[in-house]
């Protein structure tokens, strides 16, 4: 089961779309305002190798990963909208014609306790200040998926892994890059990345292998025509305020000695507000349900009582909109009710995922919630949103 709730984290990131790293050759705006055929979408070809950069923050990260170096591969395929593209959608040139794709890793630590794992992951890559002619170029970067072929801790069979308890991962990937234009077909470049493997607490242990590698890449542009960068103005965005009500749920390992998998489930509500295009920020409620605080193994006498099953709070709430579909989903909650022996450890909440407006204002998406570094669980996301102020009304940008 373990498995199967994590093999499809990737066909829902796929479906809304990841993150890349490379940023377009802009060219002459003369070269394309003259054009009156409509420009293909173009395809990007990168190969990216990494290395070093692993971060030890406790006893059992350091015990684990003595000894070991870590190097890495990335190839990524990604298609980069055009001027043509913000017809459909104003976030294309709000964000300088980003870079969507799709990516394969592969690594090593040089130590067989760890495996050598693997990635499938979705991307995009956001150019940074993109100037006309100019042979240099940089990029954020984001990108989601899920990693396999890890070897999990094994009491008997594998005990020197004190930190991944599972075969399949969450792959987390944020990065910066700078390239050079060498051609018009080929560029290099440099960067740094943070990735994070984890299983949001499916199975324990759940340190989680932190890495923050430098890195060298190549990339390729099949075509040598110009790049169609023109922009139009873009109107400013009208004040717009959402209530929107979610519903999630995920399952949790509490700890070592019970193997069993518990049900986790959240009930949120939440106003927000629209700063600009780019960004919506808002407070709202939490409450939280733990299957576990039935079990007497867990809770002990305070088992099947009305607290030990739930828990609540205030959270701060924060959109990162990428597009007028897709968003970056982060909250910073406070209980003001809950459970150490259901796993919620600290005071403070965290949220981080994504989310994806499927039909109208449904949307659907996935987050992991956690106490400080430590997961507490994956949760699957769906739920609906309510307009209570006023829609920007020029069709063209919808």
């Amino acid at each position: 089961m373990r498995s199967s709730i994590l093999v499809f984290v990737v066909f829902a990131l796929f479906s809304v779309c990841a993150k890349a790293q490379v940023t377009p050759r802009i060219e002459n705006q003369k070269d394309t305002s003259n054009s009156h055929k409509p420009a293909k979408t173009r395809l990007i070809f990168q190969v990216e190798h990494e290395s070093g950069g692993e971060l030890k923050f406790n006893e059992r990260t350091k015990e684990t990963l003595a000894d070991s170096y870590y190097s890495g591969l990335n190839f990524r395929v990604g298609f980069q909208t055009q001027f043509q593209d913000s017809l459909k959608s104003i976030y294309n040139e709000i964000y300088n014609y980003p870079i969507y794709g799709v990516g394969v890793y592969s690594s090593t630590f040089g130590q067989e306790h760890l495996g050598r794992p693997f990635a499938l992951y979705g991307f995009v890559a956001i150019p940074i200040k993109p100037k006309i002619n100019s042979k240099w170029n940089f990029n954020y970067r984001i990108a989601l998926g899920l990693s396999g072929r890890f070897n999990p801790y094994n009491e008997e069979e594998n005990p020197f892994n004190l930190i991944i308890g599972s075969k399949n991962n969450v792959f987390i990937d944020l990065g910066l890059q700078a390239n050079y234009r060498l051609s018009q077909k080929f560029q290099v470049g440099a960067g740094v990345a943070f990735h994070h493997f984890s299983n949001g607490a499916l199975a324990l242990p759940n340190t989680g292998i932190n890495l923050l590698p430098l890195s060298l890449s190549v990339s390729y542009t099949p075509t040598s025509k110009p790049f169609d960068f023109r922009k139009s103005a873009i109107p400013k965005m009208e004040e717009t305020e959402e209530l929107h009500f979610n519903y999630a749920f995920g399952f949790k390992q509490i700890d070592r000695e019970h193997d069993g998998q518990y049900f986790k489930s959240t009930f949120g509500a939440y106003y927000s507000k629209h700063l600009g295009y780019k960004w919506r920020l808002g407070a709202g409620l939490d409450a939280f349900y733990s299957a576990s605080g039935n079990d007497e193994k867990i809770a002990g006498d305070k088992a099947g009582n009305f607290a030990s099953l739930f828990s609540y709070g205030p959270a701060f709430y924060i959109d990162h909109v990428l597009n007028s579909r897709l968003y970056i989903n982060g909250n910073v909650g406070v209980y003001l009710h809950r459970n150490k022996f259901n796993g919620e450890s600290t005071p403070v909440y965290l949220r981080a995922g994504l989310r994806y407006k499927v039909y109208k204002e449904f949307f659907a998406g996935v987050s992991i919630k956690a106490h400080g570094g430590k997961a507490d669980f994956i949760e699957w996301t769906t739920g609906y949103g309510f307009k209570l102020g006023k829609k920007r009304t020029n069709p063209a940008y919808h």
